[in-house]
């Protein structure tokens, strides 16, 4: 699934494409996106909500998408080839200069401004650990989830949004904490180093280039522990572990000498 930072360029690259634009044709195979509605509408602006991306338009609603494991959106000018079959776009926004092409997202629905507000996800939504300037915030409703292990507090979007598996695995590893201890059990001080750490790591990867949390002059690993299971730690050369995480058993990837778990 895609990480925040993923979500926040789609966004950005989505805005400066689309943002004070009509549309002037619109298509999708999901019926409930009424994509004819929005002919002649203008739209506002793009934003990036955690792992959510809406679309605005001028008369309050908004086009709702979730990428889940494999969605994107797509940018083309007329008449440029596109990167996958026309056939598998699940929505198609077009105006005078470029081509918006939604595949393969789980999640599309066109809401009404009514509807946006109530939305039951996006209203459960944590603060974004990208543009969050109050880590207070996230620290208070990981306090209110104290008997959960920090490595599935920070995944749970509803406490912070915008961190997936591999910022997880990163910044518990560069704070040096166990994935499996219980967010009860880690000081203030603690979670605040922990957030701010998501948050430098997150805007440093913004600019589209390859993800990384490593800088290291000459050395092809982008990261510290994650999908490193196996390998030598890069600070203690202690074997990098993977354990499984949670009711959705995702991977955790961590170092047992850095992180002092005990396995």
């Amino acid at each position: 699934m895609p990480e925040g930072d993923t979500i926040f360029r789609t966004a950005r690259t989505l805005d400066k494409a689309l943002a004070q634009r009509r549309v002037l044709n619109a298509r999708s195979s999901v019926a409930r996106v009424r994509a004819g509605s929005l002919i002649g509408a203008e739209v506002r602006r793009v934003e990036a909500r955690g792992k959510h991306l809406l679309i605005h338009f001028e008369d309050g609603r908004a086009l709702h998408s979730h990428m889940g494991m494999h969605g994107s959106w797509h940018i083309y000018r007329p008449g440029e080839r596109w990167q996958r079959s026309p056939a598998q776009g699940r929505c198609v926004l077009e105006t005078d200069e470029f081509i918006a092409v939604c595949f393969g997202a789980p999640t599309l629905e066109l809401l009404s401004r009514s509807a946006l507000l109530q939305h039951e996800r996006l209203r459960g939504l944590g603060p974004d650990v990208i543009e969050s300037e109050n880590p207070g915030a996230g620290i208070e409703r990981l306090r209110q989830h104290g008997e959960l292990p920090i490595g599935e507090a920070l995944m749970q979007q509803s406490i912070v949004a915008g961190i997936g598996n591999v910022y997880k695995s990163e910044v518990l590893f560069l704070c040096a904490v166990s994935p499996f201890s219980a967010v009860s059990e880690l000081s203030e001080a603690t979670l605040e180093r922990l957030l701010d750490t998501a948050q430098r790591l997150l805007r440093r990867n913004l600019s589209g280039s390859a993800r990384r949390t490593r800088h290291a002059l000459g050395d092809a690993d982008r990261y510290w522990v994650y999908r490193r299971s196996g390998s030598a730690c890069h600070r203690c050369a202690t074997t990098i572990r993977m354990r499984r995480q949670g009711a959705a058993a995702r991977s955790t990837y961590y170092c047992p000498t850095c992180q002092a778990v005990v396995d």
